[in-house]
């Protein structure tokens, strides 16, 4: 896709169970806040999913401050919603060149070995104007206990290597997937402790083509998804499928319908989830790489095929902003996923709704009702509060939050539901006329005397509020 920067994730393939999530949503393309601190949007990108010990590890790259490299973060989840910061696994400044201030550390992947009993992670390392295409490998007795174990870089087998990712198959054997420009995307074999490539197991000979490739294990069934490459821009995505890691491998398809782009992502890894496949993107922004968002969907897997299957689009989204016809939200269950529930939306602006201390309309030509509440939080302490909400339980779900931000970075409000507080996490919008989507996991009360407050966190400004959309149930 970038060329020559690529998508970076964590985790081609892996099995894991799933206890929770009910009502709790997965949405698509939003703003995803931190439960604890510091409340950022997620800066994993790039990343997967690992299972240890009942919690889900999700780790990627942080691009708060652009490109360049800054940390590999990890977070922790127990229902893949909502994600607690855990710690950096590796950051600058820790006593490697590769790992200095204006590197490229990118694609952090991690495997466990029940041999060595390491979690074994390989990356992608470069200079800054992507000479050098080699991969980094680290190692820890935990997943995400604290910092890896740098051992260096190479450029694997002798061949160039950017984009790249991980597969461990059911045997317990693992594979470097790696893209090598020069002669094509390469399915390499590693060592029985993961640190070293042997040998070439299968070379794609479409040179200058695919990247961010990721595999997916069903039954004796292998199939292997990849970008193409342009730029920071999203393009169709493909699958091709083999019943040996050494082929021969079907012809390419189209993994979501032609002309979505993939919903407007690429590639990071593609992992079964207790039966549900599940495709994990990433919406890369190149203007603000911060702004980048996560698009995880479940995949439909029938035989050989795979596919995205387009949904048609709620009325929660902007005629002037629609998604790409993926699913808004939805919600994983044990061994299969639901689309999200009907909801009701709560406009902004709406006369019942009360402003204080400062806050008021504001013209939004994207918004739905051409209006939001803008001028929240400040020194002046301005809130919105929106009352009788409703739900058909008393429950967690997760809400919609539609807003607009025209600032550079992100912006913050606490949200209050019933006393409760939650902060908020806003990233920037582009202006002020073309709204995102937040989403925050709430504790709603059976009725309708739901009352949600958005006011300043720690002084500052807020976003503008378009609207929020409520699960019914």
């Amino acid at each position: 896709m970038h060329f020559p920067r690529v998508l970076s994730a964590l985790l081609a393939t892996a099995i894991l169970p799933l206890s929770v999530l009910g009502s709790i949503q997965i949405v698509p393309g939003a703003s995803w806040t931190t439960v604890n601190a510091p409340y950022q949007h997620i800066q994993a990108h790039g990343g997967g999913v690992l299972l240890v010990n009942g919690l889900y590890y999700l780790i990627g790259e942080n691009k708060l401050a652009g490109s360049a490299f800054q940390s590999i973060n990890c977070y922790s989840s127990p229902d893949l919603v909502n994600w607690s910061y855990v710690t950096k696994l590796l950051s600058v400044g820790q006593g490697h060149a590769d790992l200095a201030s204006g590197r490229v550390v990118e694609r952090p992947h991690v495997v466990y070995n029940e041999a060595t009993k390491k979690y074994v992670m390989w990356l992608h390392i470069d200079s800054s104007n992507y000479g050098e295409a080699k991969t980094g490998v680290a190692t820890s007795d935990t997943i995400c206990g604290g910092q890896y174990t740098y051992l260096g870089s190479t450029q694997p087998l002798g061949f160039q290597s950017r984009d790249m990712n991980l597969f461990k198959d059911t045997d317990g054997s693992a594979y470097l997937l790696t893209e090598d420009r020069v002669n094509g995307l390469r399915i390499d074999s590693l060592t029985s402790d993961y640190l070293k490539p042997v040998k070439t197991v299968f070379l794609f000979p479409e040179k200058y083509t695919y990247e961010a490739a990721a595999i997916l294990k069903r039954g004796n069934t292998y199939f292997i998804f990849a970008s193409d490459q342009s730029g920071w821009d999203p393009n169709d995505n493909i699958y091709s499928t083999a019943t040996n890691l050494a082929g021969p491998w079907a012809t390419w398809k189209l993994v979501a319908p032609a002309g979505t782009k993939t919903y407007k992502s690429q590639t990071a890894s593609v992992i079964d989830i207790n039966g549900t496949a599940v495709y994990m993107g990433d919406r890369w922004v190149s203007s603000n790489l911060m702004r980048s968002t996560y698009v995880w969907l479940p995949l439909t897997i029938s035989g050989t095929t795979a596919s995205l299957v387009p949904t048609p689009v709620l009325s929660f989204w902007s005629s002037t902003n629609p998604p790409q016809n993926n699913q808004v939200n939805w919600v994983l269950n044990q061994g299969s996923w639901s689309p999200g529930t009907t909801e009701t939306t709560y406009e902004a602006e709406a006369s019942a709704n009360v402003l204080a201390a400062g806050s008021k309309s504001v013209d939004c030509s994207g918004c739905s009702g051409k209006k939001s509440i803008g001028y929240i939080g400040g020194s002046p302490n301005g809130k919105l509060t929106i009352s009788s909400v409703s739900s058909t339980a008393t429950t967690q779900t997760t809400i919609r939050i539609n807003y607009t931000n025209a600032d550079s970075a992100q912006r913050y409000a606490t949200l209050s539901v019933n006393g409760a507080k939650y902060i908020v996490a806003f990233i920037p919008t582009g202006d002020d006329n073309t709204p995102g989507t937040a989403s925050v996991t709430v504790r709603l009360n059976q009725g309708t005397a739901n009352t949600f407050v958005f006011e300043a966190y720690n002084g500052g400004w807020g976003p503008n509020i378009d609207r929020v959309a409520v699960p019914v149930s």
